[in-house]
């Protein structure tokens, strides 16, 4: 049989340097806020928001992953006040550095006329004609939630999927780049005329769509360390699976990438990515990943793609947040759980503020991962440490706690 001509990159040497890429390889450090918060952003390219408070949100949950000194108002200050983040989306909604704004202009135009079409079917209709008197209403008495919109129209609501004419108007509005959001109060959006949110030189930058394109692709693969054409479109959603897919073919030919396969943990099969020239170099150098229990959130970026880890990782891991109850697996909002380079486990848990305290229910570890006392010392640690990031001053446990994997 004869070996592959491309460069090989083991298992191990793609975990550190994935790891390493989304800010887990280094020992977790550093004040958490202000320019250090930032670069920490910045590394990981943006942050996912989700509303559910479990243990805390997901956004704040992944920068203390990375910054365990980090505090919520420091996230607060960035977004609100510095406007050195906006938020709007990715693959989903997210916080993202404000320096990047010019290359959302692309995603603006392309949604403006993706949703105006899809979204005549899908919500109710009218929501066209309310777009002049939504932003008059926010031009003369400033910004405004869905429920200051509205007055006099149905409001009777299924849930999401169902928003009245002036809450689709806002969201469009905003998903168009005419509004922003300014704030939230609690977890409700804030809207406000983008002019009076973004600094005029990041608002006003229009780059042409192929800088945009070469930015997005370049910008992804460097995060990730390695992709493929779709994993590079994939990252920040702003460019299409064909425009990477050709962005990579430029760069092979100029050399500014090659191909290489990573290991893949289970199968042990060679996967081909992109990758660039500098990166494999860089393998050689990784330090070793240290060996403090870290847990996740279910949206952290290094498991967002739930098929990639479970490449890299041999990790399965699905949220069954909207999974029935009785066909839950392991449980509502389930936490992965880190231990150097390996994904050791899983842990169900809740912060219980009234009663002070982090109540563990279940943790599995994988197939494979001893529960030895050291190991367990660690992540009791951990578990104290972010009993204390959620404002618990105790850790309680379920009497059988220690689970054996379910198949």
């Amino acid at each position: 049989m004869t070996s592959s001509p491309l460069p090989q990159v083991t298992n191990a040497q793609a975990r550190w340097l994935f790891l390493d890429r989304h800010g887990l390889l280094s020992p977790p450090a550093g004040p958490g806020k202000g320019d250090d918060l930032m670069a920490v952003i910045d590394q990981l390219g943006f942050v996912q928001v989700d509303s559910i408070n479990t243990v805390a949100r997901a956004h704040h949950m992944i920068l203390y992953a990375r910054r365990p000194a980090y505090k919520e108002k420091a996230l607060k200050r960035l977004l609100e006040q510095d406007r050195h983040l906006f938020e709007h989306w990715t693959h989903d909604a997210s916080v993202i550095p404000t320096a990047y704004y010019g290359h959302w202009q692309l995603k603006f135009a392309r949604d403006k006329a993706r949703l105006g079409e899809r979204w005549q079917k899908w919500r109710r209709e009218g929501f066209h004609d309310k777009f002049d008197e939504v932003l008059k209403r926010i031009a003369d008495q400033g910004p405004v939630t869905s429920g200051d919109v509205g007055e006099g129209e149905d409001r009777k609501s299924g849930g999401w999927w169902d928003w009245h004419p002036s809450k689709t108007a806002l969201e469009y509005l905003w998903r168009a780049g005419e509004l922003s959001v300014c704030r939230r109060n609690g977890f409700q959006k804030v809207y406000d005329l983008t002019e009076r949110v973004i600094p005029d030189k990041h608002r006003t930058l229009r780059p042409e769509p192929e800088e945009t394109v070469d930015w997005a692709a370049r910008s992804a693969l460097s995060r990730l360390g390695f992709a493929t054409s779709g994993e590079i479109a994939a990252f920040f959603d702003l460019i299409t699976p064909q425009e990477a897919k050709d962005w990579c073919q430029r760069a092979l030919a100029t050399g500014e990438i090659e191909e290489a396969e990573i290991l893949c943990a289970a199968s042990h099969k060679p996967r081909r990515v992109f990758i660039q020239p500098q990166t494999l170099d860089e393998l050689r150098g990784l330090p070793a990943p240290p060996e403090r229990v870290r847990i996740l959130s279910p949206f952290d970026p290094a498991l967002r793609d739930r098929k990639r880890a479970e490449r890299l990782f041999g990790f399965h891991y699905r949220i069954e947040v909207f999974v029935p109850e009785p066909k839950r697996q392991y449980g509502y909002y389930v936490f992965p759980v880190l231990q150097g380079d390996r994904l050791i486990g899983r842990i169900d848990m809740k912060a219980f503020r009234g009663d002070d305290c982090l109540h563990v229910r279940a943790f599995w570890p994988e197939p494979g991962i001893r529960s030895s006392k050291a190991r367990l010392k660690k992540l009791e640690t951990e578990l104290n440490r972010v009993a204390r990031f959620a404002g618990c001053a105790n850790v309680t446990f379920e009497a059988d706690w220690m689970r054996s994997q379910r198949h």
